[in-house]
């Protein structure tokens, strides 16, 4: 998930030759830069998250570079857990046929994704392919829209990081760290309850 920077933006052609305009106060120089189909360009900081599919609770929520590999990231957050889990789900920023091998290969652990139309067609792609289209593969990658997707959006609504709160790599990474270890405090808390762990903005704010 991508977060406005606070402050001003810094066009990336001047942030790339490192040009402060005159007058630019507050600016987030460690921001970067990045594109989605949803938001478009955003200058700021990242998100990144792991949720459970079984359980609706947040996994993890930790800082990132705007401009960082959202697949790197995951491949590297979820060796801490490979032995908890039998499959990993992502939208197409994950679609590499080597990914999914090495998954496989070096942890037991299948990768679900979307893939993407017109890509070259390999023997290791169509395998892939056939994986995806497979129904039981197909239903996990549809939870993702109910059961992923709305986690980050609970904890940017109970929070209200559209923009983030503070400015630079480190505060950011500290902040966002505290944001999800309390968000998953108050999960576990509605858990043990036997209450939904989506309808804790009370618990957290107070």
């Amino acid at each position: 998930m991508m977060n406005k920077a606070k402050g001003p933006v810094w066009h990336k052609k001047q942030k790339d030759k490192g040009i402060v305009p005159k007058g630019l106060r507050g600016l987030d120089k460690e921001a970067t830069w990045c594109k989605s189909n949803a938001d478009g360009w955003v200058y700021g900081h990242g998100s990144f998250s792991l949720t459970s599919h079984k359980v609706p609770f947040l996994g993890s929520f930790i800082w990132m570079k705007n401009s960082a590999n959202e697949a790197r990231k995951m491949w590297l957050e979820t060796s801490r857990i490979k032995e908890q889990i039998d499959y990993v789900a992502m939208d197409s920023k994950a679609d590499n046929s080597r990914h999914f091998r090495e998954y496989k290969r070096q942890r037991k652990i299948n990768l679900i994704t979307c893939c993407r139309q017109n890509m070259h067609k390999s023997p290791h792609r169509k395998k892939m392919i056939q994986f995806m289209q497979r129904p039981k593969h197909k239903k996990i990658y549809r939870e993702r829209a109910f059961k992923v997707e709305p986690m980050q959006g609970l904890v940017k609504a109970i929070f209200g990081i559209d923009r983030c709160w503070m400015r630079g790599n480190e505060n950011n990474r500290w902040i966002f760290a505290a944001m999800g270890l309390t968000i998953q405090m108050h999960q576990l808390e509605a858990y043990k309850l036997g209450q939904s762990t989506w309808n804790i903005k009370e618990r957290v704010l107070g």
